[in-house]
């Protein structure tokens, strides 16, 4: 996943048809394709190779398990073709590394969530959160493009560790100021995905992330 635009598009439908024409439309405008469960349930999972093939893709599966389990949830994943997970980080050090290990390295492991009850149970922990990925050696972390001074604080903590932001656009966050805060990249899913253009809405949100990289 080389960093061009900046921005990571959330394809959160569960329908196959209009993932691959939303990610068809979009694809010169981000730099990797995020799939959560919604769709992977809805289109099975072969959508990941699917979509792997138009751009890079992160499986946000948010894996919380005990290591063997998520051991065999992160090699399907990478089977399929996927490029990185997204694991939590609260299952402990033992559960996060299976994941680490079976993905080569290729972990986002998630800090704080960005919807309001993110500040209920994560937020209290992000900074322990943060500092276990960069002791197992995953490649980053996922930090609240909702709350930009958060970005800013964990970015302090994580070094070179890379940052991958949710939050822009319904959400509420916006794509300048989380990367000036020092994300890697932004998140974007239903200001893309919902609207009329999708290719022009990822277009301006492009030009807005390289303007602030």
């Amino acid at each position: 996943m080389e960093r061009r635009n900046g921005v990571i598009l959330a394809l959160d439908v569960t329908s196959r048809e209009e993932a691959i024409q939303v990610a068809e439309a979009v694809r010169d405008h981000v730099d990797a394709i995020k799939i959560n469960w919604p769709l992977i349930l809805g289109a099975g999972p072969d959508i990941i190779t699917e979509m792997a093939r138009l751009r890079p893709v992160i499986c946000d599966m948010k894996i919380a398990d005990i290591p063997n389990t998520n051991r065999l949830i992160v090699e399907q994943a990478m089977a399929r073709g996927a490029e990185a997970v997204i694991c939590h980080g609260f299952a402990g050090a033992d559960s996060v590394r299976a994941c680490v290990n079976a993905a080569k390295g290729q972990v986002f492991v998630l800090t704080e969530m960005s919807h309001p009850g993110g500040k209920q149970f994560t937020a209290p922990v992000a900074e322990e959160l943060a500092l276990l990925a960069k002791d197992v050696g995953a490649r980053g972390i996922v930090a609240p493009a909702t709350r930009p001074e958060r970005v800013a604080e964990l970015r302090k903590l994580v070094g070179g560790l890379e940052i991958i932001s949710p939050g822009v656009g319904a959400q509420g966050g916006k794509a300048s100021d989380t990367l000036r805060s020092g994300a890697t990249y932004v998140i974007v899913g239903r200001a893309i995905y919902q609207a009329a253009d999708p290719r022009e809405a990822a277009r301006m949100l492009s030009e807005e992330a390289q303007a602030a990289l």
